[in-house]
Protein backbone atom coordinates (compact mmCIF):
# COMPACT_ATOMS: atom_id res chain seq x y z
CA UNK A 1 0.00 0.00 0.00
CA UNK A 2 1.65 3.49 -1.16
CA UNK A 3 1.83 6.41 1.57
CA UNK A 4 -0.48 8.56 0.44
CA UNK A 5 -3.23 5.81 -0.15
CA UNK A 6 -2.60 4.77 3.78
CA UNK A 7 -2.78 8.46 4.55
CA UNK A 8 -6.30 8.58 2.61
CA UNK A 9 -7.95 5.78 4.29
CA UNK A 10 -7.07 7.25 7.60
CA UNK A 11 -8.60 10.50 6.64
CA UNK A 12 -11.74 8.85 5.24
CA UNK A 13 -12.14 7.10 8.21
CA UNK A 14 -11.83 9.74 10.52
CA UNK A 15 -8.52 8.94 12.07
CA UNK A 16 -5.46 11.43 12.53
CA UNK A 17 -2.94 10.32 10.39
CA UNK A 18 -0.42 8.30 12.15
CA UNK A 19 3.00 10.61 12.49
CA UNK A 20 5.84 9.30 9.67
CA UNK A 21 9.09 8.81 11.17
CA UNK A 22 12.00 10.64 10.43
CA UNK A 23 14.54 9.09 12.49
CA UNK A 24 16.54 6.41 10.45
CA UNK A 25 17.48 2.86 12.21
CA UNK A 26 21.04 4.10 12.31
CA UNK A 27 20.25 7.43 13.63
CA UNK A 28 18.08 5.54 16.87
CA UNK A 29 20.64 3.29 17.78
CA UNK A 30 23.58 6.14 18.08
CA UNK A 31 20.86 8.06 20.35
CA UNK A 32 21.18 5.35 22.76
CA UNK A 33 23.26 5.64 25.84
CA UNK A 34 26.91 5.47 25.93
CA UNK A 35 27.07 2.17 28.06
CA UNK A 36 30.81 0.62 27.45
CA UNK A 37 29.85 -2.22 30.66
CA UNK A 38 26.95 -3.45 29.63
CA UNK A 39 28.80 -6.24 27.42
CA UNK A 40 30.31 -7.16 30.80
CA UNK A 41 27.22 -7.33 33.41
CA UNK A 42 24.59 -9.93 33.15
CA UNK A 43 20.79 -9.36 34.40
CA UNK A 44 20.95 -9.27 37.70
CA UNK A 45 24.18 -7.17 38.41
CA UNK A 46 23.07 -4.23 37.84
CA UNK A 47 21.66 -1.73 40.08
CA UNK A 48 17.83 -3.03 40.32
CA UNK A 49 19.38 -6.43 40.68
CA UNK A 50 21.68 -4.86 43.70
CA UNK A 51 18.88 -3.53 45.05
CA UNK A 52 16.80 -6.90 45.09
CA UNK A 53 19.51 -8.91 46.42
CA UNK A 54 20.49 -6.91 49.09
CA UNK A 55 16.86 -6.58 50.61
CA UNK A 56 16.49 -10.18 49.88
CA UNK A 57 17.68 -11.72 53.12
CA UNK A 58 17.84 -8.95 56.14
CA UNK A 59 21.40 -9.67 57.65
CA UNK A 60 22.78 -8.16 53.94
CA UNK A 61 22.73 -4.60 55.54
CA UNK A 62 24.64 -5.67 58.18
CA UNK A 63 27.41 -7.17 56.37
CA UNK A 64 27.41 -4.89 53.42
CA UNK A 65 27.72 -1.69 56.25
CA UNK A 66 30.70 -3.59 57.73
CA UNK A 67 32.34 -3.94 54.90
CA UNK A 68 31.74 -0.53 53.63
CA UNK A 69 33.33 0.89 56.81
CA UNK A 70 36.28 -1.01 56.62
CA UNK A 71 37.34 0.39 53.07
CA UNK A 72 36.16 4.13 54.53
CA UNK A 73 39.01 3.24 57.39
CA UNK A 74 41.41 2.80 54.93
CA UNK A 75 40.74 5.93 52.89
CA UNK A 76 39.49 4.47 49.73
CA UNK A 77 35.25 3.86 50.35
CA UNK A 78 35.08 6.65 47.85
CA UNK A 79 37.37 4.57 44.55
CA UNK A 80 34.91 3.15 43.38
CA UNK A 81 31.29 2.03 44.30
CA UNK A 82 30.76 -0.16 47.08
CA UNK A 83 28.08 -1.98 45.54
CA UNK A 84 30.05 -3.07 42.46
CA UNK A 85 33.07 -3.97 44.11
CA UNK A 86 30.20 -7.02 45.52
CA UNK A 87 29.65 -8.29 41.55
CA UNK A 88 30.92 -11.48 41.63
CA UNK A 89 31.22 -13.72 38.00
CA UNK A 90 28.97 -13.23 34.94
CA UNK A 91 28.64 -16.87 35.01
CA UNK A 92 26.92 -16.27 38.57
CA UNK A 93 23.45 -17.91 37.48
CA UNK A 94 24.95 -20.63 35.38
CA UNK A 95 27.56 -21.49 38.74
CA UNK A 96 24.14 -21.41 40.61
CA UNK A 97 25.79 -18.45 42.48
CA UNK A 98 24.59 -15.43 43.72
CA UNK A 99 25.59 -12.35 41.72
CA UNK A 100 26.72 -9.93 44.56
CA UNK A 101 28.68 -11.16 47.34
CA UNK A 102 30.48 -9.79 50.68
CA UNK A 103 34.17 -11.22 50.67
CA UNK A 104 34.77 -12.95 53.68
CA UNK A 105 36.01 -10.63 56.58
CA UNK A 106 39.78 -11.99 55.93
CA UNK A 107 40.24 -11.13 53.19
CA UNK A 108 39.23 -7.46 53.00
CA UNK A 109 42.89 -6.57 53.36
CA UNK A 110 43.73 -7.42 50.13
CA UNK A 111 41.43 -5.27 48.39
CA UNK A 112 42.84 -1.96 49.85
CA UNK A 113 46.13 -1.83 47.47
CA UNK A 114 43.79 -2.89 44.53
CA UNK A 115 41.92 0.54 44.95
CA UNK A 116 44.99 2.58 45.66
CA UNK A 117 46.46 2.07 42.49
CA UNK A 118 43.19 2.57 41.03
CA UNK A 119 42.82 5.60 42.64
CA UNK A 120 46.21 7.18 42.11
CA UNK A 121 47.07 5.88 38.47
CA UNK A 122 44.14 4.33 36.61
CA UNK A 123 41.13 6.66 37.12
CA UNK A 124 43.18 10.04 36.39
CA UNK A 125 45.02 8.33 33.52
CA UNK A 126 41.71 6.86 31.41
CA UNK A 127 39.18 8.73 34.02
CA UNK A 128 36.05 6.97 35.49
CA UNK A 129 35.56 3.11 35.74
CA UNK A 130 33.04 0.80 36.32
CA UNK A 131 33.79 -2.59 38.20
CA UNK A 132 32.46 -5.42 36.26
CA UNK A 133 33.61 -8.28 38.54
CA UNK A 134 35.14 -8.63 41.75
CA UNK A 135 35.89 -11.16 44.52
CA UNK A 136 34.39 -14.94 43.50
CA UNK A 137 34.77 -17.49 46.13
CA UNK A 138 35.99 -20.61 45.57
CA UNK A 139 33.09 -22.77 43.94
CA UNK A 140 32.18 -19.73 41.91
CA UNK A 141 35.56 -19.15 40.60
CA UNK A 142 36.08 -22.88 39.72
CA UNK A 143 32.76 -23.18 38.06
CA UNK A 144 33.44 -19.71 36.16
CA UNK A 145 36.77 -21.15 34.60
CA UNK A 146 39.44 -18.75 36.96
CA UNK A 147 42.47 -19.86 37.82
CA UNK A 148 42.91 -21.82 40.86
CA UNK A 149 45.20 -19.08 42.50
CA UNK A 150 42.64 -16.34 41.17
CA UNK A 151 43.07 -13.29 43.07
CA UNK A 152 39.50 -12.95 42.65
CA UNK A 153 39.58 -15.48 45.40
CA UNK A 154 41.75 -13.64 47.59
CA UNK A 155 39.57 -10.42 46.83
CA UNK A 156 42.66 -8.26 45.54
CA UNK A 157 40.96 -8.56 42.03
CA UNK A 158 39.00 -6.12 40.13
CA UNK A 159 38.24 -6.07 36.17
CA UNK A 160 37.52 -2.80 35.07
CA UNK A 161 35.45 -1.15 32.22
CA UNK A 162 36.43 2.78 31.06
CA UNK A 163 33.20 4.63 30.90
CA UNK A 164 34.75 7.19 28.59
CA UNK A 165 35.05 6.38 24.86
CA UNK A 166 38.42 4.92 23.83
CA UNK A 167 40.25 2.68 22.15
CA UNK A 168 41.76 -0.78 23.00
CA UNK A 169 45.09 0.49 21.96
CA UNK A 170 45.03 4.10 23.25
CA UNK A 171 44.07 1.99 26.73
CA UNK A 172 46.58 -0.27 26.49
CA UNK A 173 48.89 2.61 25.87
CA UNK A 174 47.64 4.88 28.86
CA UNK A 175 47.65 2.03 31.48
CA UNK A 176 50.51 0.35 30.24
CA UNK A 177 52.59 3.25 30.79
CA UNK A 178 51.70 3.81 34.36
CA UNK A 179 52.29 0.23 35.58
CA UNK A 180 55.51 0.45 34.02
CA UNK A 181 56.71 3.54 36.37
CA UNK A 182 54.56 2.99 39.51
CA UNK A 183 52.89 -0.73 39.52
CA UNK A 184 56.16 -2.77 41.24
CA UNK A 185 55.74 -0.70 44.33
CA UNK A 186 52.19 -1.82 44.24
CA UNK A 187 52.79 -5.35 43.68
CA UNK A 188 50.30 -4.71 40.91
CA UNK A 189 48.76 -7.11 38.23
CA UNK A 190 47.52 -5.13 35.05
CA UNK A 191 45.81 -7.66 32.55
CA UNK A 192 43.24 -7.46 29.44
CA UNK A 193 40.48 -9.10 27.67
CA UNK A 194 38.34 -8.63 25.40
CA UNK A 195 37.71 -4.68 23.70
CA UNK A 196 38.14 -2.80 26.81
CA UNK A 197 37.96 -5.13 29.64
CA UNK A 198 40.61 -5.30 31.85
CA UNK A 199 41.98 -6.39 35.46
CA UNK A 200 43.70 -4.74 38.70
CA UNK A 201 44.86 -6.87 41.49
CA UNK A 202 48.02 -6.01 43.80
CA UNK A 203 49.38 -9.79 44.34
CA UNK A 204 51.98 -9.75 42.28
CA UNK A 205 54.27 -6.94 39.74
CA UNK A 206 53.38 -8.72 36.35
CA UNK A 207 51.17 -7.88 32.99
CA UNK A 208 49.77 -9.77 30.21
CA UNK A 209 47.68 -9.82 26.94
CA UNK A 210 48.95 -6.96 25.12
CA UNK A 211 48.12 -6.73 21.69
CA UNK A 212 50.91 -7.26 19.05
CA UNK A 213 50.33 -3.15 18.25
CA UNK A 214 51.59 -2.20 21.75
CA UNK A 215 53.30 -5.18 23.10
CA UNK A 216 56.92 -3.27 21.15
CA UNK A 217 55.97 -0.44 24.02
CA UNK A 218 54.82 -2.16 26.44
CA UNK A 219 56.03 -5.77 26.21
CA UNK A 220 54.46 -8.61 28.81
CA UNK A 221 56.01 -8.89 32.34
CA UNK A 222 55.86 -12.61 32.91
CA UNK A 223 58.48 -14.64 34.79
CA UNK A 224 58.44 -18.35 34.07
CA UNK A 225 56.77 -19.46 36.96
CA UNK A 226 53.79 -16.94 36.10
CA UNK A 227 53.59 -18.63 32.55
CA UNK A 228 51.44 -21.53 32.88
CA UNK A 229 48.80 -18.81 34.62
CA UNK A 230 49.23 -15.82 32.10
CA UNK A 231 46.17 -13.93 32.48
CA UNK A 232 45.02 -15.46 36.03
CA UNK A 233 46.56 -13.81 38.90
CA UNK A 234 48.82 -15.35 41.67
CA UNK A 235 49.19 -15.15 44.93
CA UNK A 236 51.58 -12.59 46.66
CA UNK A 237 55.14 -13.58 47.67
CA UNK A 238 56.09 -10.28 49.45
CA UNK A 239 54.57 -7.51 49.63
CA UNK A 240 56.29 -4.15 48.55
CA UNK A 241 53.31 -1.74 49.42
CA UNK A 242 54.19 1.68 49.76
CA UNK A 243 51.49 2.12 52.35
CA UNK A 244 50.65 -0.89 54.83
CA UNK A 245 46.96 -2.16 54.26
CA UNK A 246 44.89 -2.23 57.39
CA UNK A 247 44.84 -5.20 59.50
CA UNK A 248 41.44 -7.96 59.09
CA UNK A 249 38.95 -6.49 60.53
CA UNK A 250 37.25 -9.57 63.20
CA UNK A 251 34.95 -11.98 61.88
CA UNK A 252 31.20 -11.04 61.35
CA UNK A 253 29.03 -12.87 62.53
CA UNK A 254 25.74 -14.20 60.49
CA UNK A 255 25.33 -15.21 56.76
CA UNK A 256 27.79 -17.41 55.61
CA UNK A 257 30.08 -16.07 53.03
CA UNK A 258 29.09 -17.62 50.39
CA UNK A 259 25.46 -16.25 50.84
CA UNK A 260 25.98 -12.38 51.62
CA UNK A 261 26.23 -9.75 49.74
CA UNK A 262 27.26 -5.29 49.41
CA UNK A 263 26.01 -2.32 49.59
Amino acid sequence: MSLLLALALQLSSGAAPAPIATTTPTAAAAAQPYDPAAPYVTHGQGEAGYRSWYLAVPSRETQVKAFNDYLASAGVSGVLPTWQLLRTASAWQECGSQPFEVPPTSEWPNMIQTLRYIRDYVIPDVGPVEAVSAYRNPVLNKCAGGAPESAHRLDSAVDLVPLRPITREALMQSLCADHSKHGEPYNAGLGFYAYLRFHIDSTKFRRWNMDPAVAALCPPLLKPEDAASSGQPLPPSAPAAPQPAPTAPPAITGQPAETIGQH
